[in-house]
């Protein structure tokens, strides 16, 4: 019995999980901040790839025209939830034409859809400055060619 009062109140381990928590959790708040983020951004990359896919299906089209293939990419990025979609810069569309030749020795035009979008990281950044990094921003491309459907 008098060993155990003579146990030195600093001996004890109570209270250690705390501290290291706190020592951890910065590294655990920075992973899983990128985690987020980079699922929004894989998010917005998969929108312009189908954006950039719908405006080549519209300009392959008969009777539709580059303007309404970069309508119609920028309505689908608006519609996908990318921020400023609509506006030049950060979202970009670009319409290019080139000739195909199929197989045959047909030469018909082809259609390019290229999307160029500036994204802006928001979370990681402000944690990333305390660990000495900077995630600022990125730009994200995606692009879609299509033959022209006209027979």
């Amino acid at each position: 019995m008098a060993y155990l009062l003579r146990a030195r109140p600093w001996a004890s381990e109570r209270g250690a999980e705390v501290i290291e928590f706190a020592i951890i959790l910065p590294l655990l708040l920075l992973i899983i901040f990128g985690i987020v983020d980079f699922g929004f951004l894989f998010q917005r990359y998969v929108v312009m790839t189908n954006a950039a896919m719908e405006g080549a299906r519209v300009r392959v089209l008969p009777n539709y025209t580059n303007d309404d293939a970069i309508a119609r990419a920028t309505a689908y990025g608006v519609e996908g939830g990318i921020p400023d979609a609509s506006t030049c810069p950060p979202y970009c569309v670009d319409v290019q034409v080139f000739p195909y030749t199929n197989p045959g020795g047909v030469i018909r035009p082809s259609y390019k859809v290229t999307i160029n979008y500036i994204h802006q990281y928001q979370y990681m950044g402000p944690i990333a400055s305390l660990f000495g990094g900077s995630f600022s921003s990125t730009t994200l491309r995606a692009s879609s060619t299509m033959r022209s459907q006209v027979p």
